[in-house]
């Protein structure tokens, strides 16, 4: 299917020659989700491992020929390595995927998917948060199902933005400069050896782009990047960074993700059969569909209907700032050519994505993505119920449940965050191939086949592992000369292994509240500092660098755990990333969430922990209304919503003392029959494993993506012509 370009691995390694696939293997992301492979380079050199953020490419560099040498003569290493380089042979061979076994009348179709962000590990930050971290899991899946999709999307030479707190608790951000010959991207050049590029044109000038490429296991994800010497010095900046807040930038940037992604597909070779567009940020590709039919001879109206059927988008938030949306006059300077070459007016163009909103019109991504898409999902039951109402408007025939938007609830990449130690138990207590059968539920209830104890010694681990990690993380804080004693003991130094410890980790946008178990502090103290039955708290979490609200409540929080009456026992961890978030749900007892509903479309950090045998105490919104069963974790309110926001706090925080204070902290501490275990607590452990992993897993999902949207679009429009 690819044609006339060529794939160029930009490092040579000096690896000695038993075991030279070590490089080989750096380029493929399959290692992040396979133990073997992780384990590879660390048994290595793991100081080096930890100083290059475990990044492979980096770490092969830098790394010490002798050692190298060393480990091509050690048995043992060449053992695992012999083994881990089989596995992923016979991996990458694909014979036998789900995919194929189940649908091998489908094996030359293809699905695009296009996502602002992918978040795919920490060695490479190209993502701000839950969005980005969905995609990169759905790419994983994906891959492990074999189902034939193909990525697009950014290469960011910045990065989101390194979070520094200062002693006052304010964030401050400073920015990555990537060398990409650094990381596992692979360069695309044409036949002539030249980099590969895409062009789009923008007001009074073209942009173009270079397109680079980063194996996800069997996916293919390709990425673009405008930093380029042919480009202009300021569009050289549109994939320097993420979510930028000027708006001429932003539909500078998704006019190339959609429009640009289209063409960079076409040009590798690819015709894709489904277009599934990861929120709006990618809608204008439906714009180029239509335009290159309609240049084809079709008018617009079969154009459009045509390719309806093609295009799958998925919206991820009811939250108005997470919809993009444009003033007109921004549509007025950017599209004149586009509307004349799809023989449109001014006005029939606009309308594809107009919004009426209080203060005027303006034009909508997430509007023409439902415009031009015949299958729409939302993210979870909930949610799904929240965005038929916020679209009914687009179908005013008909009522809020008959709008056609589905629900399909996200799930999680159970092999990439899934703690080692509890796979070994599942291995042992569920059977070898459990993981081929992780989305059924008969499955998880071997989990009371688990020996309390075992599964309380893994927890244990786990838990001292993330304190570990925050101590050493403030013993280097302090030693660089650059950090003030208060800001180490935030940095955890204080954490004790044997205390209740609660964690909560994510965006610090306002709806969120984070500052919602803050809001009766002397009360939170008493609880806390109770010298018989203490309790700590882990935070970690960005505002983005223009949300100043959400700055503030980073502040308010840090302060207070800087407050020497919380003992320590209050943590926030700086410049939250994919590894703190693992060492986080994998480490703490209880995970906290407290969006103020029903403005948290999914959210699956709480499925992270769950299947780590971390319960939730969360909030009846997003996924958790459908996970909660009464028995598995804790609810924070009720299933109501409150029109006043200041009487829902209120009601909430109540809820959340009360429950923390007479439930779950008793329960921890409860007289032991084991050891230093509870074993109540022990048993909702093993209920929430039992009731949530085989639900809020992305096997599940992308299965649900597969039969729900995948199918019946390929089903209804054939085979298109080679």
């Amino acid at each position: 299917m690819i044609k006339d370009f060529q794939k160029v691995f930009p490092n040579h390694f000096k690896l000695p020659k038993r075991i030279q696939r070590l490089g080989e293997l750096a380029y493929n992301l399959w290692w992040v989700w396979n133990p073997g492979g992780l384990r590879l380079y660390p048994t290595l050199d793991r100081r080096l491992w930890e100083k290059v953020e475990h990044n492979p490419i980096a770490f092969l560099h830098q790394v010490d020929p002798q050692k190298l040498k060393e480990a091509a003569n050690d048995r043992y290493f060449l053992e695992e390595y012999d083994r881990v380089m089989a596995e992923f042979d016979k991996y990458m061979e694909g014979k036998d995927t789900w995919f194929k076994q189940q649908y091998p009348e489908l094996e030359n179709r293809q699905i695009a998917y296009f996502s602002f962000e992918f978040g795919l590990h920490e060695s490479m930050p190209f993502y701000a948060g839950g969005l980005g971290i969905l995609a990169g899991d759905h790419l994983k899946e994906a891959s492990d199902l074999g189902i034939p999709i193909v990525g697009v999307g950014f290469i960011y030479k910045q990065g989101y933005f390194v979070q520094k707190i200062t002693e006052d608790g304010w964030q401050e951000t400073s920015y990555y400069h990537f060398n990409f010959e650094e990381m596992p991207i692979i360069a695309l050049t044409d036949k002539n050896g030249k980099p590969l590029t895409v062009s789009v044109e923008l007001p009074g000038r073209t942009v173009s782009a270079r397109i680079w490429m980063l194996q996800v296991g069997r996916v293919p994800l390709y990425l673009l990047d405008s930093s380029i010497p042919q480009n202009q010095a300021n569009d050289r900046h549109l994939t320097s960074r993420l979510y930028s807040s000027d708006l001429e930038i932003r539909i500078s940037q998704e006019m190339l993700l959609g429009m640009g992604g289209v063409r960079a597909l076409r040009q590798l070779g690819y015709q894709p059969d489904l277009w599934h567009m990861n929120e709006g940020h990618s809608a204008f590709l439906t714009i180029e569909n239509v335009r290159e039919l309609i240049a084809g001879g079709m008018s617009f109206e079969d154009a459009a209907d045509k390719l309806r059927s093609t295009n799958i988008f998925t919206t991820h938030t009811p939250v108005p700032a997470g919809n993009d949306q444009f003033p007109i006059w921004l549509i007025d300077k950017f599209f004149p050519s586009y509307w004349e070459e799809m023989h449109l007016t001014r006005d029939q163009f606009i309308d594809l994505g107009k919004q009426t909103q209080s203060w005027g019109e303006t034009f909508s991504m997430p509007v023409l993505a439902l415009h031009l898409s015949e299958r729409c999902n939302a993210v979870s039951e909930l949610h799904g119920e929240v965005a038929r109402d916020m679209w009914n408007f687009l179908w005013p025939d008909r009522e809020a449940k008959d709008v056609p938007i589905q629900s399909i609830t996200n799930g999680v990449h159970m092999s990439f965050w899934l703690a080692r130690r509890i796979r070994l138990l599942f291995d042992r207590y569920l059977g070898m191939d459990w993981m081929d059968h992780m989305d059924d539920p008969d499955l998880w209830t071997r989990v009371e086949q688990i020996p309390d104890l075992e599964l309380w010694d893994v927890k244990r681990h786990l838990k001292r592992k993330l304190i570990n990690y925050a101590i050493e993380n403030a013993r280097n804080h302090w030693q660089s000369g650059k950090r003030a004693a208060s800001q180490v003991l935030v940095d955890g130094v204080m954490l004790d292994q044997y205390s209740l410890t609660i964690g909560f980790a994510r965006r610090f946008a306002t709806y969120k509240r984070a500052d919602l178990l803050f809001s009766d502090y002397e009360r939170l103290l008493r609880l806390i500092n109770d010298q018989d039955r203490p309790v700590q708290i882990i935070l970690a979490g960005k505002a983005h660098p223009a949300d100043e609200p959400g700055k503030l409540i980073i502040q308010k929080v840090y302060r207070m755990a800087k407050d020497p009456r919380s003992a320590g026992r209050i943590v926030f961890l700086e410049d939250y990333d994919l590894n703190i978030a693992r060492l986080l749900v994998q480490g703490v007892d209880v995970w906290l969430n407290t969006p103020r509903r029903p403005n948290e479309a999914s959210g699956t950090s709480g499925m992270k922990a769950a299947i780590n045998g971390t319960l939730n105490f969360s909030v009846l919104d997003g996924w958790w209304r459908e996970g909660f069963n009464g028995s598995n974790g804790w609810a924070i309110g009720n299933d109501t919503d409150y029109d006043d926001p200041n009487k829902q706090d209120e009601i909430d925080a109540a809820s959340l003392y009360d429950t923390l204070e007479n439930q779950i902290i008793p329960l921890y501490y409860q007289t032991r029959s084991m050891g230093d275990a509870s074993t109540q607590w022990i048993a909702k452990i093993k209920e929430n494993m039992r009731s949530l992993s085989w639900q809020f897993n992305t096997r599940r999902m992308v299965k649900e993506y597969m039969t729900k949207m995948y199918l019946p679009a390929f089903n209804e429009n054939g085979k298109q012509e080679e």
